[in-house]
């Protein structure tokens, strides 16, 4: 009965987060370097990939696969597992690395007097790319670091050995992928954590597009001191390094970078954001289009103001009487007769297309419905807008005919009535005496 008790104290106590399902391991690739000098000098990095586990627990903990390599993580005041938002391992990649830092040697805070670090990262991504979350590990050693370009001589990992290791630095954004629409406000999300208190850490935004790199914000711990705009300051003591865009242009896309500097590591991450405008459909008739049989009309489709470049326009014809039966129905027929204009470049950069058709009206397509569907990467579903044909038949010559005889007729009736009125009038006055 004091199990219970005992299993609530430590979720509490020990990992200071609610007693949740906990991830005890991940399988994850270990992305190995062979760096080395080419014929002509220059040095060639070989990439390996190697099997590894990220296991968590304590020291001198037995590897779950003993086969692999294992990243043991011990308890600090760092949990990379609490930045997971509970998603299940087999919704995570994980990558390792190891990590260079170009010969420096400063001492962590959380190490002991006569150690030495070698640092790996751990890179996990949720498969529907909602977050992306990078874990500096640090591996206590007794060698010091071999030199300044240090990734010259990286020491070697046997194919079954354990590291034990620690969190040392968490960043993390839930925004790795952001789709702006114009004039839109976005927050891009970056969070950082560090073992320990006191530390100095500098941040920095970046935009980077087209090869240029525009610095967007600095800010330094120690000197209190910041440059640029968009990250609340007294957010920062708390990780939170987010970055507000308050009106996004068509200048606003390409990479955004946070970095986090706590010397000797450097993290970052990369968001990418692009802007995507829907277009705005329009036709240049009625719901109800009526010809006359043998004749034609242009009809055109318009999309206009949309961003990027790609836009996809086909014309349907369907009987409207079966477009909302589910089961059974046949498929519209799809027009082949389809003209495209050039694209048009507007002054705020998006663009506008037509595409149109000339319609011979006919008695056979009267009642006919098309449609006019517009794909774009900015929509989930194509815009459709629909038109009914309406054809009548040409009156004929006969018709004229009767019409021209009838109104003869009448004129020579009036004409007939006029002139007798006007005799009678005239013997009227005749006949009276004065």
């Amino acid at each position: 009965m004091d199990l219970l008790p005992n299993v609530f104290l430590y979720c509490f106590v020990a990992l200071g987060v609610h007693c949740v399902h906990q991830i005890q391991w991940l399988p994850c690739q270990f992305t190995d370097e062979h760096v080395s000098l080419n014929n002509e000098g220059h040095i060639d990095t070989q990439l390996i990939h190697r099997e590894a586990m990220l296991q968590f627990g304590l020291k001198g903990d037995a590897p779950v696969n003993p086969h692999a390599i294992t990243f043991l993580i011990t308890g600090s005041k760092l949990d990379l597992r609490r930045y997971l938002d509970g998603v299940e391992a087999d919704q995570l990649e994980c990558e390792l690395r190891r990590y260079s830092t170009e010969g420096i040697h400063v001492h962590w805070p959380s190490q002991e007097a006569k150690e030495y670090n070698r640092w790996f990262t751990c890179t996990l991504k949720q498969n529907n790319g909602l977050f992306i979350v990078i874990g500096f590990l640090r591996h206590p050693s007794d060698q010091p670091p071999p030199g300044q370009q240090d990734y010259r001589s990286w020491s070697t990992i046997a194919d079954t050995e354990i590291l034990t290791t620690s969190v040392a630095m968490v960043t993390k954004t839930q925004t790795p992928s952001v789709k702006a629409t114009l004039s839109s406000q976005q927050r891009l999300h970056c969070q950082f954590a560090i073992d320990h208190r006191g530390a100095n850490v500098s941040v920095e935004w970046h935009r980077q597009h087209r090869g240029e790199r525009t610095k967007l914000f600095s800010h330094n711990s120690r000197t209190r001191q910041s440059q640029g705009s968009g990250v609340g300051v007294k957010a920062l003591a708390g990780g939170d390094a987010s970055y507000t865009l308050p009106f996004t242009k068509m200048n606003s896309e390409g990479t955004y970078i946070c970095s986090v500097s706590v010397n000797p590591l450097l993290g970052s991450q990369d968001i990418i954001l692009q802007i995507e405008e829907p277009p705005r459909v329009s036709l240049n008739v009625g719901p109800v289009l009526s010809l006359l049989d043998g004749t034609d009309h242009k009809v055109v489709c318009e999309a206009e103001n949309y961003y990027p470049l790609d836009v996809e326009i086909n014309w349907y014809e369907q009987d409207p009487a079966v477009s909302g039966q589910r089961v059974g129905a046949p498929l519209p027929k799809m027009l082949q007769n389809i003209l495209l204009s050039s694209h048009k470049h507007n002054q705020d950069m998006t663009y506008s297309v037509s595409a149109f058709f000339y319609l011979q009206a006919s008695l056979r397509a009267s009642g006919k419905q098309f449609t006019c569907s517009v794909s774009h990467k900015s929509l989930r579903v194509p815009i459709k807008k629909s038109f009914i044909l309406n054809v009548e038949e040409p009156t004929s010559w006969r018709f004229y005919l009767i019409v021209f005889i009838i109104l003869s007729l009448l004129l020579i009736v009036l004409a007939v009535m006029v002139s007798a009125l006007h005799s009678a009038t005239k013997k009227s006055k005749q006949n009276k005496p004065y």
